[in-house]
C-alpha cells in the first residue's frame, strides 16, 4: 500500500500555547517559583499567605496555561519534572527583567524602588572588617522605598545570577576577573588552617610541620575556583574532601580526618569550645580579600550603584 504525503495545507499548524504575558501570568509564575523554593504546595502556604487549595489552583492554572505538567505533588511529596525546572530557570529570568524594567523606569523618575537582590559570600557577618550591615543601614535610610532581598551562596551561585540579572549586586572574594563584571575592593580576612578534635595533630606539637610535611595529610578544600583552591594546586595538598561552602568545610574538619581553611573569624567559636585547633598559624595561613561586584552591561540601575556606593563608604568610614 502506498502512502501519499499530507499536503503542507493538511499538515497542523503549530500554535502559540501561551500567548500575550498578561498581569496573571506573573502572578502565577511567582506562585509557582515560591512553591519550588518553599519545597512544596504547603510550605509556600505560609510565604504566600494564601490557602493550600488556592496555590494548588493557582499552579494547576499555569500549567493549564503552558499546556505542560510542572511538578508532581501527592503522597511521595513535591518534585519538578524536566519541564517544570526548565519553566523554573525562565521564570527566575523572566521575572529578573521585569524587575530591572521597573528599577529603569524608577530610574527615569529619579527616585529609587521596586526591589534590589544582594547576594554575599557565605560566613561574613562574623567577620568584623564586613561592615555589610553598616552598609544596609545607610542604604536602608537612602532607598527607604527598595525592598531589599539578601541571598548568601557561594561565588559560583553568585556571579552566574549576576550575569543573569538574579543578583544586582555580589560581594565575594577576589579571585578572578570577568570583564562583564565591575569589582571594587571592600575588605579582607584572614584564612588559616584548622585541624579537628579527634585530628591526630590536635595535641601534637607544630614547630616541626612545613608546607612539605603538611602534604602527608587529607585536605578537605573547596570545590570551585577560589583563594582556596589556587592555595592547595599551588601547595600541592592533597584534596580528599571537598566542600561548596564554609560550613561544608568546617564540618569535614570537625570530622578530625581533615585539615581545612576556614576564616579565623568563624573559626573563633569552634576554638573557643576546643573543637579545633589552628595548625601553626604563623605559617599557614593566606590573606582573602573581598569585593563588591556590579554588571558592566546594562549598567546597574540606581538602587544596585546606591548600594554599592554604602559599601565604599561604610568601609571608608571604618579606615
Amino acid at each position: 500500500m502506498q502512502v501519499t504525503p499530507l499536503a503542507a495545507s493538511a499538515l497542523p499548524k503549530p500554535r502559540a500555547v501561551l500567548g500575550q504575558l498578561a498581569d496573571m501570568d506573573l502572578r502565577l509564575l511567582q506562585v509557582f517559583k515560591s512553591v519550588v523554593e518553599c519545597g512544596g504546595l504547603s510550605a509556600a502556604e505560609l510565604e504566600l499567605n494564601i490557602g493550600t487549595s488556592t496555590v494548588s489552583r493557582h499552579l494547576k492554572d499555569l500549567e493549564t496555561r503552558l499546556g505542560l505538567t510542572l511538578c508532581r505533588r501527592g503522597r511521595a511529596g513535591f518534585a519538578l519534572t524536566l519541564e517544570g525546572q526548565r519553566v523554573y530557570d525562565e521564570t527566575l529570568r523572566l521575572l529578573a527583567g521585569v524587575d530591572a524594567f521597573r528599577s529603569s523606569i524608577d530610574d527615569i523618575h529619579h527616585r529609587m524602588g521596586g526591589q534590589l537582590d544582594v547576594a554575599v559570600f557565605d560566613k561574613t557577618a562574623s567577620n568584623p572588617a564586613a561592615h555589610i550591615d553598616t552598609a544596609i543601614a545607610l542604604f536602608a535610610d537612602l532607598a527607604p522605598d527598595v525592598a531589599l532581598n539578601l541571598h548568601v551562596g557561594g561565588m559560583p551561585a553568585i556571579e552566574r545570577g549576576l550575569m543573569d540579572g538574579r543578583f544586582q549586586v555580589g560581594i565575594i572574594p577576589a579571585h578572578r576577573s570577568s570583564q562583564s563584571l565591575v569589582y571594587e575592593t571592600l575588605f579582607g580576612e584572614d584564612m588559616r588552617l584548622y585541624c579537628g578534635a579527634s585530628h591526630p595533630l590536635f595535641v601534637a606539637d607544630h614547630a616541626a610541620l612545613d608546607w612539605d610535611a603538611l602534604r602527608a595529610w587529607p585536605f578537605a578544600g573547596l570545590g570551585y575556583h577560589s583563594p582556596n583552591m589556587e592555595l592547595g594546586h599551588r601547595e600541592r595538598l592533597p584534596r580528599k574532601a571537598t566542600g561548596f561552602d564554609q560550613e561544608a568545610i568546617a564540618t569535614l574538619i570537625l570530622s578530625g580526618r581533615y585539615l581545612g581553611f576556614l576564616p579565623d573569624h568563624y573559626a573563633e567559636s569552634f576554638e573557643r569550645r576546643e573543637q579545633m585547633r589552628a595548625v601553626r598559624p604563623e605559617l599557614f595561613f593566606y590573606r582573602c580579600d573581598f569585593v563588591s561586584v556590579l554588571r558592566r552591561s546594562p549598567q546597574a540601575a540606581r538602587a544596585a550603584q546606591a548600594f554599592a556606593q554604602c559599601l565604599s563608604e561604610a568601609h571608608g568610614a571604618a579606615l
